[in-house]
């Protein structure tokens, strides 16, 4: 069964980029490696020739996951989006109810998420508990040391 994956269109030509710059740079470096390994001799006690070919083994199998990963991708519609509740691509303003500390995320698919630049995974344990909540609702979220209380203040695109 393959899993669906929503994707803003920033991060699906990421997601292809990515996959094109495998396909047309390392995997021809790959074989490079194992035609050079190929000519230096005897193949049954040459490391580097079976170094090579696991290598090219494991890029194969990253090339065939990020394709699966691109035939399931669909791209988010921000337009068609809600702002009354919190979503994908939401950007939500919370303020911890413990120490009053404000904080502002963007939900976002989780190959997309960096925490550096405010952008949480929808799978993370802050993005799930955000999910459908309101302007006003309280956020009772499940961390490690206990639950986490967050006050919905503001939801934007």
């Amino acid at each position: 069964m393959s899993k669906v994956s929503y994707y803003t269109a920033e991060g699906l030509k990421k997601l292809r980029d990515e996959l094109n710059h495998l396909k047309d740079v390392e995997r021809p470096k790959a074989s490079q490696a194992i035609a050079e390994a190929r000519d230096k001799g005897d193949l049954s006690e040459n490391a580097e020739y079976d170094a090579a070919k696991e290598a090219q083994g494991l890029l194969e199998m990253k090339i065939s996951k990020m394709e699966e990963t691109l035939a399931n991708a669909r791209l988010i519609d921000e337009s068609q989006l809600d702002t009354s509740k919190v979503l994908v691509l939401s950007t939500v303003k919370i303020k911890n109810q413990t120490n009053g500390m404000e904080m502002t995320y963007t939900l976002v698919a989780e190959s997309e998420a960096d925490l550096a630049s405010g952008k949480i995974s929808v799978n993370s344990p802050i993005g799930k508990g955000l999910l459908g909540k309101s302007v006003g609702e309280v956020a009772e979220i499940q961390v490690p040391n206990g639950v986490m209380k967050f006050d919905i203040i503001e939801i934007t695109r």
